[in-house]
């Protein structure tokens, strides 16, 4: 009798199962799954690309949508899912915690936003379970895990770059400012950060933004510059950009007025850079993303930029090693 086939008289429920565990790894396309974490019951959405069928671990982007919002709005609005198809790196989208029936959710960012923040809820604890529970489900490039939000989202970004930096290998916030009272990253990271000087709502140069609607609730923005020097000194760059680039909006399109500026400091230690994407003209908004989304509240939509492509440009280049 062979080895082999003395295993299959054995243990043949076990070999059975074995194809079938592969054949349950993640389908590309859209998948929703739920965790506790802390005895609170949360859930978050992936979006997985054609590439994972080959079975080789994928990077991975966290996204975290702003405040008030929620995940599955924000992956429609920002449409990064092209690119990860494009890419190949699979895009998670977690929920906040608050709000009513699933909506209006906030993400503790540290002195932003909502009812997560005034609850101190751990929600950099729940990122990281997310990215815990999601390697259980579908093989992940634990060496390519970036993060990226919007507004309060970015700000919570932020939070999980400066706190759990061994496990984040780049960040990139658009349009919201990191909020965090104590900052001391035990590693150096690679940061983007995309925002307009005419973002009525977190304000480029800081201050008390205006209130959410429906409500009296103000938040304190911190002014993009004083948050970038903080970045600026931990990965010990340059205080002058080593590069500057520019685009413009189209001739003819809404944002033919609109431009951006691209400043590069470099070099910093270990590898890393950060990166300003100033831009003039738009609201507080995704760049690339679905445009005149809600212009009332968030002001004019752009395509000067795709913040995806910029991002993931900008992500593809760094790797955060095992120590």
């Amino acid at each position: 009798m062979t080895p082999h086939s003395l295993l299959h008289q054995l243990f043949p429920a076990v070999l059975l199962a074995l194809p079938l565990a592969a054949a349950a790894a993640l389908a590309p396309g859209d998948h929703e799954f739920a965790l506790t974490h802390k005895a609170l019951r949360r859930s978050y959405l992936v979006h997985v690309p054609p590439q994972a069928q080959a079975g080789r671990p994928l990077p991975v982007v966290i996204n975290f949508h702003g405040g008030g919002g929620h995940a599955k709005a924000h992956q429609a609005y920002v449409r990064m899912d092209g690119t990860a198809d494009r890419e190949g790196f699979i895009a998670v989208y977690p929920n906040g915690t608050g709000g009513i029936a699933g909506r209006f959710l906030t993400w503790n960012a540290g002195t932003c936003c909502g009812s997560a923040a005034a609850a101190r809820m751990d929600d950099v604890g729940y990122a990281l379970a997310v990215l815990d529970d999601l390697a259980k489900r579908i093989p992940i490039n634990r060496a390519r895990v970036y993060a990226t939000g919007l507004s309060n989202g970015s700000m919570m970004a932020y939070r999980l770059a400066a706190e759990a930096p061994e496990r984040i290998a780049a960040v990139a916030g658009v349009a919201g400012a990191m909020t965090l009272p104590r900052f001391a990253p035990r590693l150096p990271v690679p940061v983007m950060h995309i925002h307009s000087v005419d973002d009525a709502r977190a304000l480029y140069g800081g201050g008390l933004g205006p209130a959410f609607p429906l409500t009296d609730t103000r938040v304190f923005h911190q002014p993009v510059g004083a948050m970038l020097k903080k970045w600026l000194d931990r990965n010990q760059c340059p205080v002058q950009p080593a590069a500057v680039a520019y685009a413009t909006g189209r001739p003819g399109a809404p944002d033919a007025g609109h431009t951006a500026t691209r400043l590069t400091y470099k070099p910093c230690i270990a590898g890393t850079e950060v990166v300003l994407w100033k831009l003039t003209g738009a609201g507080h908004v995704w760049p690339g993303g679905v445009q005149d989304y809600l212009p009332l509240l968030l002001g004019p939509g752009t395509a000067v930029i795709d913040a995806n492509a910029e991002m993931w440009r900008f992500f593809s280049r760094f790797r955060r090693e095992a120590k």
